[in-house]
């Protein structure tokens, strides 16, 4: 059977999904070759907790094994599939679904495999990463054995602190330029183009990069993992590597974050399609009917990507027609896409709306639907996380690091903030300042190795 293969123990046959994936692609879908497997409950469960079944252990999986684990115990949630984006794609699905659930999330996983495939913010990712991620976690254990546990456990604490602050955009090596201001080497060097002009412009706008207060002999950069793996001192190679290793897979987990809204709208749209359109008996319809109803149940105090997605994506099918839904599905991320098609009548119809805690109660303080649009793309912009620079290596001519918090409105959570300092500390192995806004007021918080200590500026 061409692309796609059933494993045995499933309760879903081979021809059950040569019939799914036929209907697939007669409905224009083109996802990757395609392998399920069907697994008990810890064992999906462990690879939800930890992103990839083949992804190195840390502690941090556990305590989320353990709280998913829990939910599913006492009937609080559950994960019927887990889809890999490689290529083949693996799709995971738990045992003891049953055969109507099995083809509801068989039809889901083809998807997300087209998603996977076609769009644009996924194209530069590995489709390798099972084995890049394994061979991760086999020179990880090595470390363990080698510097032992503790020390190692203690680093990868600092650097998944620091998971999120990539750029994820940057796919070049990029080396930082030198002293006399002469600016990075040129991303065409030494195989020259007729750009290099271009780039030699961009070079130049290195060399004026400064503020009033930190002088950097380099632009800010935005990707804190490349930067310290560069430029922190008295790193170990194994320990670089590690960074190296978080940089890597949050990079690779990135484009999930920042389309979630689209891609499991695209993923819910084709399997209500895709199941509409072949033969279920009377008894898999109903069964199906209430599946796909509890997925896109609306809730209070927060979205369901589900629900948002596939109304967009319908309501753009109806004003635009079907071959529009497949160029968002290729240039779309979550940003774009409630940027350019959420609507007045869709805020209105789904019941969407801006709330917050005002003394000792959540109200409901805007309606108003472009308000409402804004504050969800604003709140999706950088995935949600806040946008810090690293702005000068050598403050105060000391080795000391600066790290900037470009403001934008939403002041950061102090507590989290005094906590994470530490941990780019450990890695620096120098005083850590790190410039933000309190109360419309620049302040920056410095931790020298003993106390975090906050002062305005």
């Amino acid at each position: 059977m061409t692309g796609v293969k059933a494993l045995s123990g499933s309760d879903i046959g081979p021809e059950v999904i040569a019939q799914l994936l036929a209907k697939a692609r007669e409905l224009g879908l083109d996802p990757f070759e395609m392998r399920f497997e069907i697994c008990p409950a810890e064992i999906l469960y462990t690879f939800g907790a930890y992103g990839m079944p083949t992804r190195f252990s840390h502690w941090s999986f556990g305590k989320a094994w353990h709280r998913i684990k829990t939910e599913y115990d006492y009937n609080l949630s559950r994960i019927y599939e887990l889809v890999i984006n490689t290529d083949p794609c693996y799709a995971f699905l738990l045992e003891g679904n049953s055969p109507i659930q099995n083809k509801l999330v068989c039809a889901h996983a083809l998807g997300h495999s087209d998603f996977f495939k076609h769009n644009a913010y996924f194209a530069p990712t590995s489709r390798r990463m099972l084995d890049t991620m394994e061979a991760a976690a086999g020179r990880i254990c090595g470390y363990e054995m080698t510097y032992g546990r503790e020390r190692v456990e203690e680093f990868l604490d600092a650097a998944l602190a620091l998971q999120e602050h990539i750029n994820p955009y940057m796919y070049e090596h990029r080396e930082a330029p030198a002293q006399d201001g002469a600016g990075p080497r040129s991303r065409a060097a030494g195989r020259g183009t007729t750009y290099d002009d271009l780039w030699a412009l961009d070079a130049q706008s290195y060399g004026k990069c400064e503020t009033a207060d930190v002088k950097a002999p380099f632009p800010p950069e935005k990707d804190l993992l490349l930067f310290l793996i560069q430029h922190a001192r008295e790193l170990d190679d194994w320990q670089r590597d590690i960074l190296g290793v978080i940089r890597d897979e949050a990079r690779y987990f990135w484009p999930q974050m920042e389309t979630k809204i689209v891609n499991e709208g695209w993923a819910t749209f084709w399997h209500l399609r895709i199941l509409r359109e072949i033969d279920l008996p009377e008894s898999e319809a109903l069964e199906f009917a209430r599946m796909h109803a509890d997925l896109i149940q609306g809730a209070k105090f927060k979205i369901n990507p589900y629900l948002l997605g596939l109304t967009l994506l319908e309501d753009i099918e109806k004003r635009y027609g079907r071959e529009k839904l497949f160029e968002i599905r290729s240039t779309c991320n979550d940003v774009s896409f409630l940027r350019n098609y959420l609507t007045k009548e869709i805020v209105e119809r789904l019941d969407l709306y801006v709330y917050r805690r005002v003394g000792h109660e959540w109200r409901v303080v805007e309606k108003n639907w472009e308000r409402v649009r804004d504050t969800l793309v604003e709140n999706l912009v950088n995935c949600g996380y806040p946008y810090i620079v690293a702005a000068d290596s050598d403050h105060n001519r000391r080795g000391e690091l600066y790290l900037r918090h470009l403001y934008e409105g939403v002041e950061l959570d102090v507590l989290y903030l005094e906590k994470t300092l530490p941990y780019v500390r450990r890695i620096w192995a120098r005083p850590v300042h790190f410039e933000t806004v309190l109360e419309e007021k620049p302040v920056v918080f410095s931790y020298n190795g003993e106390r975090v200590i906050r002062r305005f500026i």
